[in-house]
């Protein structure tokens, strides 16, 4: 998956800021909701249709999305509860950004581009949906064409090139193929697991 390989690359990078986040005296959890109220904001931007910004913003932020688990598991606050915070803010971040493009393209009564958003929504709660019932039954599943890491990827390019539409055209999609695949992964595990 391209987020494994990009947390990858990025690992220094985030044990600095982590390293500067401690000093600090942040705590993971402080920097899981600075994460969501800093996204939170930037789908208001897009609201308001101020869609290269949003883009820009959300590609100087990103890195709060990481440096959070870095941070817990740096200082020894790894938690339940933190791993639980984080996963949950960050759907709701996710949805924030797409409630963005869907008041700014109501007020245009664009009922296309509505329904796009409306199955980007609804997909990419599923993929996050079907990895947590998936680990609920205990089958791990980390597999999945379209992660957040994709995800966000898209809508930012389509952010900064003012081409949010064909995003959509490709988020709405792929994210149901994605949420579909897990399925499938699930079905074959869980068979291994009784023959």
């Amino acid at each position: 998956m391209l987020a494994d390989r990009a947390r990858e690359w990025a690992t220094w990078w985030l044990q600095s800021v982590a390293r500067v986040c401690l000093r600090l005296g942040l705590t993971p959890n402080a920097l899981t909701l600075l994460g969501f109220v800093v996204v939170a904001s930037i789908g208001g931007l897009i609201a308001l249709g101020h869609f290269r910004l949003a883009g820009v913003l959300l590609l100087l932020t990103a890195w709060l999305d990481a440096v959070d688990g870095t941070l817990a598991r740096m200082s020894g606050r790894v938690s339940a509860f933190g791993a639980f915070l984080d996963a949950t803010l960050d759907r709701y971040a996710e949805v924030l950004l797409y409630l963005g493009l869907l008041v700014y393209y109501t007020r245009y009564f664009d009922t296309y581009t509505i329904y796009l958003v409306y199955l980007t929504i609804v997909g990419s709660l599923l993929i996050s949906y079907t990895r947590a019932k998936a680990e609920s039954v205990g089958i791990p599943l980390r597999e999945g064409f379209l992660t957040r890491f994709e995800r966000m990827a898209i809508l930012v390019l389509g952010l900064l090139f003012d081409r949010t539409t064909f995003a959509l055209w490709l988020l709405a999609p792929l994210t149901h193929v994605t949420a579909i695949q897990r399925m499938v992964v699930v079905w074959f595990r869980s068979r291994e697991g009784t023959s």
